[in-house]
């Protein structure tokens, strides 16, 4: 059956489907950019639903349209059960790959468990394979709850709660607001895990915890600043280890300057830090300027070559 096309009123609009989606701000903020300049390019799709219509696809062009006030959307109308409705949101998105793996074990969750579905059956009706589909649950299977919850609100990306199932799940939740307090990209999560991990006892493990930011610094790799690279005079070589160990000092530096971890300073703190940060703005500033003329004047050269 062909879908009709309706004008429907936001509040007739039901999004208890789109509790199995990620909410991110970020995409909303670029759909409703687009809507602000387009308007509505493209329907939503929804099902009749007890009075009401259950959103199936558009999520975020109804939370964009809400932030703008717009009244009404334009909606494909689909006649379809509740079962139906949960896999065309996982169809509707698979060209696109718009949904995050969490998003897809979400989904193929809920069917197994309120539809009296197997993974065989998931796999038929999805179209993809049952390895797809195993892998899949198993990532929901060793994930905690809270942090589940926190996926779903977008303030857990995929790549930080990868790092997170490597942990018993008891110890998910502690670990997550290190990695969300200091939003650590997928390398930072992974070193952190593994100093867990790796802790003889409890009080280690707390003192990682509190601490982050020792056990992110010594991730670094260390640069062996007296090897001499044969290629160079000793003028090159000099120049390169001061490269290497400001490039060192300067991840150091990073791993402890954050801003949540900045705004628990003390006001007296502050004031006794600001003027040493003043000075290394003040150097940064030097040195990108040489910087800068050191590849001008080199620019130059090759062009009068």
């Amino acid at each position: 059956m062909t879908p009709k096309i309706e004008e429907i009123p936001l509040e007739k609009l039901d999004l208890s489907l789109l509790e199995m989606r990620i909410v991110n701000p970020d995409w909303v903020a670029r759909i409703q950019d687009s809507m602000w300049l387009h308007g509505q390019l493209q329907p939503i799709v929804v099902r009749p639903h007890e009075g009401v219509y259950q959103v199936i696809d558009g999520g975020k062009r109804v939370y964009a349209a809400t932030e703008l006030m717009i009244e009404t959307l334009q909606c494909y109308v689909l006649d379809v059960d509740i079962k139906q409705a949960k896999l065309l949101v996982l169809s509707y998105n698979r060209p696109h790959q718009s949904m995050e793996v969490w998003e897809e074990a979400m989904v193929l969750q809920d069917l197994l468990e309120k539809h009296d579905l197997n993974q065989h059956s998931l796999a038929r009706l999805t179209g993809y394979s049952r390895s797809w589909v195993s892998r899949r649950l198993s990532l929901i299977s060793k994930i905690d709850e809270q942090v589940v919850s926190e996926i779903k609100m977008g303030v857990i990306n995929s790549s930080q709660a990868r790092a997170l199932i490597r942990l018993p799940r008891g110890n998910q939740p502690e670990v997550a607001r290190v990695i969300t307090s200091w939003n650590l990209p997928s390398r930072l999560c992974n070193a952190l895990v593994d100093a867990f991990l790796s802790a003889e006892n409890k009080q280690q493990q707390q003192y990682i915890l509190t601490h982050p930011e020792v056990v992110l610094s010594e991730s670094e790799p260390e640069i062996p600043y007296d090897m001499d690279d044969p290629r160079l005079g000793r003028y090159g070589n000099d120049l390169i280890r001061s490269i290497q160990y400001v490039l060192s000092t300067v991840r150091h530096m990073l791993s402890y300057i954050h801003e949540r971890r900045f705004a628990t300073l003390k006001e007296t703190e502050k004031i006794i830090i600001t003027p040493e940060i003043k000075q290394v703005q003040a150097h940064a500033e030097s040195l990108i300027k040489a910087i800068t003329q050191l590849q001008t004047h080199k620019s130059v050269s090759q062009n009068e070559r």
